[in-house]
């Protein structure tokens, strides 16, 4: 079962941030059990949704009355050496207990890396990887591939750029092909900078009105003169 405490979630892009500059030499010693963003509110749907996906597991022990997690098993048990999938916040717990080791999931694999490299904001993620961001982040710590961290900066830099500048053109009545490719984390991002575009504008507008306003009763003042 997941624990009921967890620490208060950071940012979406505070999570980015804290993830190891593409120098090399800059990457911490990662261990089992380590963590690099902190854990949401146990209550979190996008967080339990997230630690729902499955990711492939091999045991490096032994585990009796646990069959079920097995479908290819005729006993109640998993043998040393198995590979099954788990759902991450299973296989999260005994990857910190060093029962299992994670196997690096396809989205963060080579064919995606290239798929990014050669255009990063045509990767479709939400309809993919809808939470591709939060589950890299936490399962950076629990693999050996450090390229993980740099990977997600990447990808996170290359994509923001172009959902800022079309959150600042695109209408509140419409949803645009674009927004669809977008991961949960950055459709937060893309509504967010989209809102405040309208309420800028409605600033300016309102503003106008008012200089010219001022611009007229003055006018009438001096013409009375």
């Amino acid at each position: 079962k997941k624990k009921k405490k967890r620490r208060e979630q950071k940012s979406f892009p505070s999570q980015i941030a804290s993830l190891p500059s593409p120098n090399p030499r800059h990457h911490p010693t990662v261990g089992l059990g380590a963590s690099t963003c902190a854990m949401p509110g146990y209550y979190d749907i996008s967080d339990i949704l997230m630690e729902d996906e499955a990711v492939s597991v091999a045991f490096h022990v032994g585990a009796n009355g646990v069959g079920l997690l097995d479908p290819g098993t005729e006993t109640n048990s998993v043998e040393k050496g198995a590979k099954i999938d788990l759902p991450f916040w299973l296989a999260h717990e005994l990857c910190r207990r060093r029962a299992v080791s994670i196997t690096i999931p396809s989205c963060f694999g080579q064919k995606m890396k290239k798929d990014v490299q050669a255009d990063a904001a045509c990767v479709d993620l939400g309809t993919r990887y809808p939470y591709f961001y939060e589950f890299g982040c936490k399962l950076f710590p629990l693999v050996g591939d450090k390229s993980i961290g740099p990977f997600l900066r990447h990808t996170f830099a290359n994509r923001y750029k172009e959902m800022l500048s079309k959150s600042h053109t695109a209408s509140l009545n419409a949803i645009p092909k674009f927004v669809l490719r977008l991961s949960k984390e950055e459709h937060q991002l893309f509504e967010a900078a989209r809102s405040s575009m309208v309420e800028f504008k409605k600033w300016r507008v309102r503003d106008l009105g008012l200089m010219k306003t001022t611009i007229v009763g003055h006018k009438r003042k001096t013409d009375l003169h």
